[in-house]
């Protein structure tokens, strides 16, 4: 009924994007089957476009021309599971068909918890599971996926030898993809097609006859999804990825699957939408706005470039390396540099208002609020200015040098200190509260869930009642960190001298996840959708799924990122100490 097509996106003249166009081919004679046809297209397409999980193919357009209609998808670089096996001299090592396993559970969990409507696939099978370059799954072909309701009957479809009893019956829920995914494993493991046996026969081919390399643990997990009876399967897919998580832990290869997933990725192949070369390091963080990218480098100079070409607008020359990440007010760019003086200039041109001197080095960045500018100095003070004028309000005296960029919250002034202290300031420059670490602050606290969240130099990320400055709870990294933290979905990112990603629950301070860069990470976190973006001292920029650390990609430039990502429109714009800036698709 159709194919599948390679294909190049031409809204991106300048670099090469590939998709997936898959074309349904529809003859049907009768013009109710056809629009019926057109209409299960449709709602295919509809229902990839409400699903967002790393191991699902995302959506980017659908159409129908004449009696053809067309699906733009995401291209996978990798092959299906089914060309694996038969590629695969001997059998696949347990681990990995392990590591597979709970990828599927995960997604499986995901699109049977869909919201408002489950979502059942019906037809997991090894052809329809791609591995990617990543080593990853990724299921395809969600062409005979329907939203679940119980009791609701309907055609018996799916493929013969993966498909459960009740779906032979047209009755299809959740534990109908659990002995689908059972069966895919069987496949896997013994290189046995069910497609080639008596249907439902699984019993008498036995997984450790075939195959007795295979754990008992292993072959337990598959024998129970494989059940006749739906109530005799694993109640979900949450229960079966437990499962296999155990027979991980038994058979002592969960570390094998933890480190397996970021080695397959090391290759790939990522090439920039553009690059800008300057003149020196990059260390700071660009801001993007109405177009324009805005970033500091260590030449002394704060440049403009057009953020879709990385065309050069033009360039201010300052007396000092500037780390300070530009804040856009009013058609001006305020920023801080080591020469010791903050700056403002015009948007459009680049020309000096104004500027404000302090005593101290500036490394944080502006903030407004109450018509001034807040930002510390090396000189010891947090400054408020007046956002016109440029006249200084007030300055509150610490005891340390103030690398950490300010957080307004709640009409209250947040800030570290080099001495281990967290202020909380009142706009008028009054302390309302004091929380002190053992070492440094350079972080900058961030506000969520009327808690503020930060990391320290002593190796711990912190959690202070916004209110009072009260500990809730402190999470232990395993080195300093003087990475600003990122939030979402009561996750919380992190990075560490240790050269880990943490992710923990900010509900709980459990560790949900880590993720291991070869050098140590500065940067600071992004998260955009469903993934964090992080640099490292190692000098690529990751691309990770937030929910499990997952590495989707990374991009290697030639020195370390310190400064963190930003990322518009499916585009993360970074720089390097290699003197680049980059734009790459996320």
């Amino acid at each position: 009924m159709g194919s599948v097509y390679r294909a190049r996106d031409l809204h991106f003249p300048n670099v090469v994007k590939l998709v997936a166009v898959k074309e349904m081919i529809n003859t049907a004679p009768d013009l109710l089957v056809r629009q019926t046809i057109v209409q299960n297209f449709e709602r295919e397409a509809n229902m990839l476009a409400t699903l967002n999980h790393p191991s699902i193919p995302r959506i980017y357009d659908y159409f129908t021309q004449d009696d053809r209609s067309y699906l733009v998808l995401e291209f996978i670089h990798g092959k299906d599971l089914e060309a694996v096996i038969s590629d695969t001299n001997g059998f696949l090592p347990e681990d990995q068909v392990v590591s597979w396993a709970i990828q599927l559970c995960d997604v499986l969990s995901y699109l049977h918890s869909h919201k408002p409507d489950p979502v059942i696939f019906r037809d997991m099978k090894p052809s329809n599971v791609m591995i990617n370059h990543n080593g990853d799954v990724v299921l395809v072909d969600f062409g005979i996926a329907k939203t679940f309701q119980s009791g609701q009957k309907g055609t018996m479809i799916g493929t013969e030898g993966y498909s459960p009893p009740e779906q032979y019956r047209g009755e299809a829920g959740p534990l109908a993809d659990i002995y689908s995914l059972g069966a895919t494993l069987h496949h896997a493991i013994t290189r046995r097609d069910p497609r080639l046996e008596p249907p439902f026969s699984f019993a008498e081919r036995p997984v450790r006859r075939i195959n007795p390399n295979v754990s008992n643990e292993f072959e337990a997990v598959i024998n129970v999804a494989l059940q006749y009876n739906p109530s005799d399967r694993f109640p979900n897919a949450d229960a079966m990825k437990e499962a296999l998580m155990n027979v991980a832990r038994k058979t002592g290869t969960l570390s094998k699957i933890a480190s397996a997933l970021p080695a397959a990725a090391s290759g790939t192949g990522i090439k920039p939408l553009w690059t800008f070369k300057c003149e020196d390091e990059i260390r700071g963080t660009p801001t993007l706005h109405q177009g324009t990218l805005l970033i500091g480098c260590y030449d002394n100079n704060l440049y403009a470039l057009n953020a879709a070409d990385g065309q050069f607008q033009w360039k201010y020359a300052t007396e000092g390396g500037i780390v300070s990440r530009p804040l856009v007010y009013d058609n001006n760019v305020i920023f801080g540099s080591e020469d010791k003086r903050l700056h403002v200039i015009g948007l459009r041109a680049g020309k000096v208002v104004w500027t404000y001197y302090t005593d101290g080095k500036i490394y944080s960045s502006p903030r407004i609020a109450d018509g001034h500018i807040f930002f510390g100095s090396e000189d010891q003070d947090l400054h408020a200015v007046n956002v016109n004028s440029g006249r200084s309000i007030w300055k509150y005296s610490t005891d340390g040098p103030i690398y950490s960029t300010p957080l307004i919250a709640n009409e209250m002034i947040f800030f570290g200190n080099e001495a281990g202290g967290l202020y909380a300031i009142d706009f008028r420059g009054s302390q309302k509260w004091r929380f002190q670490a053992k070492r440094a602050i350079t972080s900058s606290p961030v506000y969520s869930g009327q808690a503020i969240y930060f990391s320290s130099v002593d190796g711990n990320l912190y959690a202070l009642d916004a209110a009072n400055g009260w500990p809730i709870w402190k999470f232990r990294l395993g080195k300093a960190s003087i990475s600003t933290v990122a939030v979402a979905d009561n996750l919380l990112f992190v990075g560490a001298a240790d050269g880990f990603i943490y992710c923990v629950d900010a509900r709980t301070a459990k560790e949900v996840w880590r993720f291991r860069t070869e050098n140590q990470v500065s940067s600071s976190p992004y998260v955009y959708k469903d993934s964090v973006y992080c640099g490292s001292v190692d000098g690529c920029m990751y691309c990770l799924e937030y929910r499990t650390g997952r590495l989707r990609w990374k991009f290697e430039t030639k020195a370390a990122i310190t400064g963190s990502p930003v990322v518009f429109d499916d585009i993360v714009y970074f720089g390097s100490t290699d003197h680049h800036v980059y734009a790459l698709f996320a």
